[in-house]
């Protein structure tokens, strides 16, 4: 199965919590339908991104990177890489890649959220996964980041645009 198909499947069999998140489960399985290349940075109608958020629930923090080029405080995330072998392994490449943490576990469930954002490279179709990281888990900057740093669920809202806090908020909902 291809990382298109894997999407494509991921996002049909996504139960959406409400009636947006299911107007953009029907947007981006339009997307998949329309654009064999919808996954790739390539693109430039749009695609299909990956990203998770990192959670430590028994500290009741999540983990944000200050994100190198946009200087905005989001959960970890990118494109798609040729390699990837599913939407899910996508999510957590980028986030072990981004936050230095080595066994990260997604929540079960598949994606928590999807949110479409304007990017300076084209329009994002994210889908949105929750990370489980370990006890004692230490967090490692990488070069796509200007910082990172654990926040409190309730500090979010300071430093967060509306999209990171409807994850948190929807994460912590499933937790």
């Amino acid at each position: 199965m291809s990382l298109h198909q894997d999407a494509a499947r991921v996002l049909t069999e996504w139960p959406a919590p409400d009636a947006a998140q299911e107007r953009l489960r029907r947007l981006y399985g339009d997307h998949l339908s329309a654009y064999p290349d919808g996954m790739w940075k390539a693109c430039g109608d749009g695609h299909i991104t990956a990203s998770a958020l990192v959670i430590d629930p028994d500290r009741e923090q999540v983990l944000l990177t200050l994100h190198r080029k946009l200087r905005m405080w989001l959960q970890m995330g990118g494109h798609c890489e040729p390699d990837d072998a599913t939407l899910a392994g996508a999510a957590l490449r980028e986030a072990t890649e981004e936050s230095g943490i080595a066994g990260l576990t997604l929540l079960p469930g598949g994606p928590v959220r999807l949110d479409r954002h304007q990017t300076p490279c084209a329009w994002h179709l994210d889908v949105q996964y929750a990370a489980v990281a370990p006890r004692g888990a230490v967090a490692a900057i990488s070069d796509e980041s200007l910082d990172l740093r654990w926040f409190g669920y309730d500090e979010v809202a300071d430093v967060a645009d509306e999209s990171v806090r409807h994850l948190v908020t929807r994460t912590r909902a499933l937790l």
